[in-house]
C-alpha cells in the first residue's frame, strides 16, 4: 500500500473494513471519484445501479432488516440527497442500521450558489440518528467509524455522510485504516439492564392474574425470539405482537395470538388486549397503531415494558417498571431470575387463551378466503399465499392495502425476520425496491414483494434493476384502481364522498412483460392458485396481477381508519 491515497479511495476502503459487500445507489457528477474508486480498487464491494435513490435506500433497508447488517445506500447531490431522505427516516424511525452516503459540492464552492448546493448537515440532521459532512480528506476514517458506531449501538437507526467533491481528490494517510469489527453487525455492545430491574420485571408479572406480552421490531432486532419462547412456554402467557414485531414467535405457535390493534388486528385478537391485566410490552413503543390509538391497555391496567430506548417507557401509559436494555440480554436475565426461584410449570392459560382467540378469527375468515367472487377478495389471495409460500419465504408488504390483509391472516411458521413493512412512515412503493434489497441479503431464498396498484406505480421502474440483477421475487399487486386506504377512509370518516382516490385501470403485467418479468394477470378466483404455483417456481423475476375487491367495499381487519 503507498504512503497516501486519496478520500475516495480511503471512503471504500473503510466500507470494507467495516465489512459492507452491498452498496445500492444512482450516480452523479459530484460521484465520480467515489465510482472511480470502486470500480479500480479490489474490494469485494457489490454497487448495485438504482434508477432511484429513494429506492436505493429503500434496498438498503431491506438488506439491512434480513442480514442484521448495515445497509449502505448512495446518492449525488441536489435531488439525490432529498430523495434518498425516506428510506433514511424510515430506517431511522423503524430502528434499522442504514449509512447513507451523499456526495456534495466541492466544499471551495460553498456560498458561490453552485448547480446543486443545498445544507446536506441541516436537511439530515432531523431524520437520522448521527450526521455530519465531512470537511476535510483526514476526517473520513474517523466519521465513516462514527457513523458505524451511531447505527449499531442503543437503539439502531441511519446515518448520513455528505462527501464533497474536493475532498474526494484530497489525501488521506493509510494507517488510519481500521474498523471496529463489532460494529459490522447490530445490535453492538448490548446493554444489560441495570441490578434488579429483571427481578422487579418478574415480580410485577407473577402477581398478574391475566398478563400478556405484546412484541415490536425490537424483539428480533435483537434476536430475543428463543429467549421470549421459553418465558411464554414456561409461564404460559399469549403472545401478541404489533405488525412490525411479526416473527417474534412462530405465528403457529401455541401461544402467539397475532397482532393486535388498528392495522392487522381483528376483533378476535383485540380482545387479549381488552382482557389483560397486566401488558408487557417488548420492544414495542405502544404507540398508535399496536393500540388503537390508546383504546387498550384498559383503564387500571399495569404496564411492564422492556425497550433499549429509554425515551419510550413511560411515554403513553404510566409504566410500574420498566427495563431498559437489549432485549435478548434482558429476556435471558428475566429467565435466570425465574431459574433460580426454580419458576416453572406456572400458568395463565396464554396457549389455550391464544388458540381460541385464532380459531374464532379463522372461522370467520375461511367462508371469505374460498369465495369465487370477482373482484377477488383480498383473503382469497393471503390463503392462496399460505397455500403456495415456501415456509422460509421472505415477504415484504407496502403499508397499503396488502398489509392488513397479510398481517391479520398469513400465519408465519418460523420466527425471526421474514416479513418486512415499513411500518414508520408509511410511504407507498417501498415493497417492491425493498425487496430486492432483501433478495440481496439472502439470495437462495424466495422473495415475495406485495403491493396495491397505487404503490406499484411509484417505484416501477425498478423492475429494469430486478432484472438486470436477474432477481428470483414475485410481486403480487393487488389492483382496485384506485388509493384503496385513502377512499376507504373517505368511506369510513367522510359519509363516503370520495374525492381525487381514484384513477385509470393500468394492465400491470403488460408493463413488468415490458421490463422483462414473466407476468399474469389474474381475474377469475379459480385460475389464482394455479397461476401463484407457476410464478413462484419460475427461476428468475415474476409478477402477477389481481384484480381485487376494492377496500372501500370489503371487510378488512382496520379496527380504525383515521382519526
Amino acid at each position: 500500500m503507498s504512503n497516501e491515497m486519496n478520500g475516495a479511495d480511503a471512503m471504500v476502503r473503510m466500507l470494507e473494513a467495516h465489512g459492507v459487500r452491498h452498496i445500492f445507489g444512482l450516480c452523479g457528477d459530484t460521484t465520480l471519484p467515489l465510482y472511480d474508486s470502486l470500480l479500480k480498487l479490489d474490494h469485494g464491494i457489490t454497487h448495485v445501479l438504482t434508477r432511484d435513490e429513494r429506492s436505493a435506500a429503500y434496498m438498503a433497508d431491506g438488506y439491512s432488516r434480513i442480514t442484521g447488517r448495515p445497509g449502505v445506500c448512495e446518492g449525488p447531490s441536489g435531488g439525490g440527497a432529498t430523495y434518498i431522505l425516506p428510506g433514511l427516516i424510515e430506517a431511522s424511525e423503524s430502528s434499522y442500521a442504514v449509512l447513507g452516503i451523499t456526495s456534495d459540492i466541492s466544499v471551495g464552492s460553498y456560498g458561490k450558489y453552485p448547480l446543486t448546493e443545498v445544507d446536506q448537515e441541516a436537511l439530515m440532521r432531523p431524520l437520522t440518528k448521527w450526521n455530519t459532512v465531512i470537511k476535510q480528506a483526514t476526517h473520513i476514517p474517523r466519521m465513516v467509524r462514527a457513523a458505524f458506531r451511531a447505527m449499531t449501538t442503543g437503539r439502531p437507526g441511519a446515518a448520513h455522510l455528505g462527501l464533497p467533491y474536493d475532498i474526494q481528490y484530497d489525501m488521506v494517510d493509510p494507517s488510519d485504516i481500521w474498523a471496529d469489527e463489532a460494529l459490522s453487525t447490530y445490535p453492538a455492545y448490548r446493554a444489560a439492564p441495570e441490578p434488579r430491574a429483571a427481578e422487579a420485571a418478574v415480580d410485577a408479572i407473577l402477581s398478574a392474574k391475566s398478563p400478556l406480552i405484546v412484541c415490536g421490531g425490537g424483539v428480533v432486532i435483537s434476536g430475543a425470539m428463543e429467549e421470549l419462547e421459553r418465558l411464554s412456554m414456561r409461564l404460559d402467557i399469549p403472545v401478541a405482537t404489533s405488525i412490525s414485531g411479526q416473527g417474534s414467535l412462530a405465528e403457529t405457535h401455541s401461544n402467539a395470538v397475532g397482532v393486535v390493534g388498528s392495522n392487522g388486528g381483528t376483533d378476535e385478537t383485540w380482545q387479549a388486549m381488552e382482557a389483560a391485566d397486566l401488558v408487557i410490552f417488548m420492544g414495542c413503543r405502544a404507540g398508535s397503531t399496536t393500540t388503537a390509538r390508546w383504546e387498550a391497555p384498559k383503564p387500571g391496567a399495569r404496564i411492564v415494558h422492556f425497550d433499549s430506548d429509554p425515551m419510550v417507557i413511560g411515554a403513553n401509559y404510566p409504566t410500574e417498571v420498566g427495563v431498559v436494555a437489549d432485549l435478548r440480554l434482558a429476556l435471558a436475565e428475566v429467565n435466570a431470575v425465574l431459574d433460580a426461584r426454580k419458576q416453572g410449570a406456572q400458568t395463565f392459560g396464554g396457549a389455550a387463551a391464544a388458540q381460541e382467540i385464532k380459531r374464532r378469527k379463522f372461522d370467520a375468515l375461511d367462508n371469505l378466503a374460498v369465495s369465487d367472487e370477482a373482484p377477488i377478495r383480498p383473503e382469497r389471495v393471503i390463503a392462496t399465499l399460505q397455500k403456495t409460500l415456501p415456509p422460509d419465504a421472505i415477504i415484504v408488504s407496502d403499508p397499503g392495502t396488502t398489509c392488513p390483509y397479510f398481517s391479520a391472516y398469513y400465519q408465519l411458521p418460523q420466527a425471526g425476520r421474514r416479513f418486512i413493512t415499513n411500518r414508520a412512515h408509511g410511504a407507498l412503493g417501498y415493497s417492491l425496491s425493498a425487496s430486492l434489497g432483501a433478495w440481496y441479503g439472502e439470495p437462495g431464498t424466495k422473495v415475495v414483494a406485495l403491493m396495491g396498484d397505487g404503490s406499484f406505480g411509484f417505484t416501477c421502474g425498478e423492475l429494469e434493476t430486478v432484472c438486470r440483477s436477474r432477481a428470483n421475487i414475485t410481486f403480487v399487486v393487488l389492483s382496485n384502481s384506485s388509493f384503496g386506504w385513502i377512499k376507504a377512509s373517505q368511506m369510513a370518516d367522510k359519509g363516503a364522498r370520495y374525492y381525487n382516490v381514484d384513477f385509470n385501470r393500468t394492465d400491470h403485467a403488460a408493463i413488468a412483460s415490458a421490463y422483462g418479468v414473466k407476468s399474469w394477470r389474474v381475474e377469475n378466483p379459480a385460475d389464482l392458485e394455479k397461476v401463484m404455483r407457476e410464478a413462484i417456481a419460475h427461476d428468475g423475476p415474476t409478477l402477477v396481477d389481481i384484480i381485487t375487491q376494492p377496500l372501500e367495499e370489503a371487510a378488512a381487519p382496520v379496527r380504525r381508519w383515521m382519526g
